[in-house]
């Protein structure tokens, strides 16, 4: 492959008249996020197949093969990778695993939409981001909420100063899981809180205030036996503004952002795990009489799938041969937050 060679392996449009070609896409892993969400996710969008999926157990692939009509079945991920029938790639790997199979697809020309978070320190990310330059092939950090019309009704509400000039962002997101054996809890593999979810909280506030914090202040829980952060909590400054978060492993299911302005303030129901079988909301406050009486709208976007939007959204941008919506510089940046979150914690 010619280094250098703009968008190697985008597929063009069909100009046959027939239609546009579909992306064929294979699928790194059988990992729970692709079977249970990705895959049914990239089913339902207008401008994906999901044609391979590949193992490193044959029978494994085999069996998720059938189970979910996928064309071929692969044992190795090498195999997937000289498959040429497959256009792109999606990589549900464990963390510490992503840099690795992404280079190995850029190098094989297949553009990549790695899960999140893309690497497990951002100097890995970004020789990822140096090999995609120099082969000219797409990849994306996949965030799928970023591209879901609830989160993109958000962003142009914040932009045309619906609340006001932005000042604060308060997230949280928790889940339970203290199973040892998962990798979530396994600090090698990149587990933990911070980098499981505190990815989203942290990539939403750059998203909403289209910056870089000048100051980070970290505050963290680990646990005692497995070693990863189970609690954190940190305070991201943004000039004049700020947004504040909490992640937490250990703590009941649950998740919101809030964002502030001086002249209002906007919530969002299920803000990162959008259901893909039920309407949206967004609740905008602003005006009337605040606290006790203050002008409220509800806004509720059709059910749409966050999984369909994002392959939508990637897909769309190879198709075209245009840049994907979100650079992968972008996923570099995330990971020096969660790296500075870290370091501005007190031990």
């Amino acid at each position: 492959m010619a280094t250098g060679s703009p968008h190697v392996g985008t597929v063009a449009p069909d100009t046959s008249g027939g239609g546009h070609r579909r992306l064929r896409m294979g699928v790194l892993s059988t990992a729970d996020i692709a079977v249970k969400k990705v895959i049914p996710g990239m089913r339902r969008s207008a401008l994906v197949d999901v044609v391979a999926i590949a193992s490193r157990h044959a029978g494994r692939a085999e069996a998720v093969a059938s189970e979910l009509a996928i064309e071929r079945a692969h044992a190795s991920y090498e195999a997937l990778l000289a498959d040429p029938d497959v256009d792109a790639v999606y990589i549900p790997l464990p963390n510490h695993l992503h840099a690795e199979w992404t280079i190995a697809a850029l190098h094989a020309g297949k553009p990549v939409l790695c899960e999140k978070p893309i690497a497990m320190t951002a100097d890995e990310a970004q020789g990822m981001v140096d090999v995609a330059h120099e082969t000219g092939v797409p990849l994306m950090e996949a965030f799928m909420y970023r591209q879901h019309p609830s989160w993109l009704a958000v962003r142009e509400l914040v932009a045309a100063g619906r609340i006001g000039r932005l000042r604060a962002v308060d997230s949280w997101f928790s889940y339970f899981n203290d199973d040892p054996a998962n990798i979530r809890n396994i600090g090698a593999f990149g587990g933990g809180a911070l980098y499981d979810i505190g990815c989203y909280t942290i990539n939403l506030a750059r998203m909403l205030f289209g910056a870089e914090p000048d100051d980070v202040l970290g505050r963290i829980v680990r646990d005692p036996a497995l070693g990863v952060d189970v609690l954190t909590s940190a305070i991201l400054g943004f000039g004049d503004g700020m947004a504040t978060f909490t992640v937490s492993t250990r703590v009941e299911p649950d998740q919101r952002v809030h964002v502030y302005g001086d002249r209002g303030r906007i919530s969002i129901d299920i803000p990162f795990n959008i259901p893909p079988d039920r309407p949206t909301r967004v609740r905008v406050v602003a005006g009337g009489d605040p606290p006790v009486a203050p002008g409220e709208e509800v806004l509720e976007f059709e059910t749409v799938d966050p999984y369909a939007a994002e392959a939508d959204a990637f897909a769309g941008a190879v198709l075209a041969g245009q840049p994907v919506p979100v650079p992968p510089e972008d996923a570099v940046a995330n990971l020096r937050i969660i790296e500075r979150v870290f370091a501005g914690s007190p031990r």
